[in-house]
């Protein structure tokens, strides 16, 4: 049996599953496994929750599109949660937890059940909070009961057609900012439009600008760093982010891994 066919066969015997969708490869699988078992049983919800980047949000609209799932979209504002904001350790668990808050109350309104998320057996090796958060409120992770990886993952996609089997992962916009770093809307808003700019200058697949306050660092992955080279492009892209308030913007010679700004400044 292969392991889409597992994860599709997850799904059997549940009754109607509401499938938390944040516009990457992993809960894309989520929702494809649930729609392909239960049909209109189940449905996606995605939260914009204004640490959400637009191009995620639109990801997961067309991923819906794509599956034919029933697709809704919640607005609520993280920044109003002091917890959220002051952006300690447990940032994540914080966010989680509100965010479960909100999956409950769509989930009792549309009468669905089961609440899953996309969370895989890769991420339970990293600092993750928010997966316990997600946890304590009931919200089942079928990726990891299966036991699939990242990359069982993108080749399942691959195998269900998903366009999006090959898409960088990405994350929330907080997680630019270090922690003891307080989170405001116009660091969120010039992390986007920074990374946005890098992509497009540079023609990167994975990007990351870390929000320091003064200072942008920015990651790509180790096997495109050649790219950045380009003097006359990087002049540009200096001029972009001290218009948006950098005053210095780096290169981060080890390149982009996950988890990597899991520190506290001082």
């Amino acid at each position: 049996m292969t392991k889409l066919k597992q994860l599709i066969e997850w799904f059997d015997g549940k009754e109607r599953v509401l499938v938390a969708l944040s516009g990457g490869v992993d809960s894309a699988l989520v929702a494809y496994s649930a729609y392909k078992s239960l049909g209109k049983l189940s449905a996606a919800v995605t939260a914009d929750y204004k640490t959400l980047a637009q191009e995620e949000l639109e990801s997961a609209k067309r991923i819906c599109s794509e599956i034919g799932i029933r697709h809704i979209v919640i607005e609520y504002n993280e920044l109003e949660n002091a917890d959220f904001v002051k952006n300690d350790r447990d940032r994540c668990f914080h966010c989680r937890t509100e965010l479960s808050e909100h999956l409950l109350n769509v989930s009792r309104a549309e009468n669905l059940s089961l609440i899953v998320d996309g969370t895989n057996v890769d991420d339970l090796r990293e600092y993750r909070p928010g997966i316990i958060a997600l946890k304590n409120n009931g919200i089942q992770s079928p990726l990891v009961e299966v036991g699939l990886t990242k990359s069982d993952v993108r080749n399942c996609a691959k195998e269900a057609g998903l366009s999006v089997y090959d898409r960088p992962s990405n994350s929330c916009l907080a997680s630019r900012i270090p922690w003891g770093l307080t989170v405001t809307a116009t660091k969120l808003r010039r992390i986007e439009k920074s990374e946005i700019i890098v992509r497009q200058l540079f023609g990167v697949s994975q990007v990351r600008v870390r929000d320091f306050d003064k200072y942008a660092r920015i990651e790509v992955n180790k096997n495109e760093m050649n790219l950045l080279r380009d003097e006359k492009k990087f002049l540009i892209l200096e001029r972009c982010l001290r218009e948006l308030g950098f005053e210095t913007i780096l290169i981060d010679p080890d390149g982009y891994r996950p988890g990597k700004l899991n520190v506290i400044t001082d």
